[in-house]
C-alpha cells in the first residue's frame, strides 16, 4: 500500500534531504514546521487548481451591503444569490472595483437588488445596491489550505501534491541555510512540479468547455 505524505513524515523527508548535503543542526530541524508552512502559502499564492477552490453559502442581511469573506479567503471566483432557501432562480454577480460601487450606489441606505460585489478589504466584500431581501448565496473562491501541524497532518498538498511541497519546502530552506548551490536545483524541481499540476487543471477546464459546447 502506498505510504501517504503526513507532517511527521514531511519533516522526515526535509531533514533526510538536508542531511545528504551535512546539515545536522538542530536550529535548523527545529525551523522545519516553519518552513513547510512558508512553502504552503507560497503554492497557495503561485497555484490556480481546483484543489485550492472552495465553495461557502450564506445569507445576505437587509440593509447591510459590507459582507464578511470566509477564513482563508485568497481570491474570489464568483458570487451568486438566489430567491430562496435552496438558491433557486440564481443571479450571478459581477465584480466591479471598490470605486465603481461607490460611483454607482453612494448611499448606502437605499435598497435594492445587488448586482455587483468588490473587495472592500482583506475580510470582506461590499455589494451594491445595498440588500433589500435577505438573499441566500454562493461563494466560489480559492482558498489557502489548512497549514499543517501536529494536529492538522494531511492537506490537499500531502495528499496531491506532495513531490511539489517537498520541493517548495526545500527551496524555502535553501535561503535559510544561506545554501545558493542547492537553490536553483529546488527551484528547477519545484518549477517543474507547479506545471505539471497547472496543466492538469488547464486539461479539466478545457474538458469542461467541450461538456458546455457540445464539440
Amino acid at each position: 500500500m502506498p505510504t501517504a505524505l503526513t507532517f511527521s513524515s514531511l519533516q522526515s523527508d526535509v531533514r533526510a534531504y538536508l542531511e545528504r548535503g551535512q546539515v545536522t543542526d538542530q536550529t535548523v530541524y527545529a525551523q522545519i514546521p516553519r518552513l513547510i508552512n512558508l512553502a504552503e502559502r507560497r503554492m497557495a499564492r503561485e497555484l490556480k487548481v481546483q484543489g485550492f477552490i472552495n465553495v461557502v453559502a450564506s445569507v445576505m442581511v437587509i440593509g447591510n451591503n459590507v459582507i464578511d469573506k470566509p477564513d482563508r479567503w485568497r481570491e474570489t471566483v464568483s458570487i451568486n444569490f438566489g430567491s430562496g432557501v435552496n438558491l433557486d432562480q440564481r443571479t450571478q454577480m459581477f465584480p466591479r472595483s471598490y470605486e465603481y460601487i461607490r460611483f454607482y450606489w453612494p448611499d448606502d441606505a437605499l435598497k435594492a437588488q445587488p448586482e455587483f460585489y468588490s473587495d472592500y478589504d482583506y475580510q470582506h466584500w461590499v455589494v451594491a445596491p445595498t440588500p433589500d431581501v435577505a438573499y441566500p448565496f454562493e461563494v466560489v473562491y480559492y482558498e489557502l489550505p489548512a497549514l499543517l501541524d501536529i494536529q492538522n497532518t494531511t492537506n490537499w498538498l500531502t495528499e496531491y501534491a506532495p513531490n511539489a511541497l517537498l520541493y517548495a519546502t526545500l527551496l524555502e530552506a535553501s535561503p535559510f541555510l544561506k545554501d545558493d548551490e542547492r537553490l536553483q536545483t529546488w527551484t528547477q524541481m519545484y518549477d517543474r512540479a507547479i506545471s505539471a499540476l497547472n496543466g492538469e487543471d488547464l486539461h479539466k477546464v478545457m474538458d469542461r468547455n467541450v461538456a458546455r459546447t457540445g464539440a
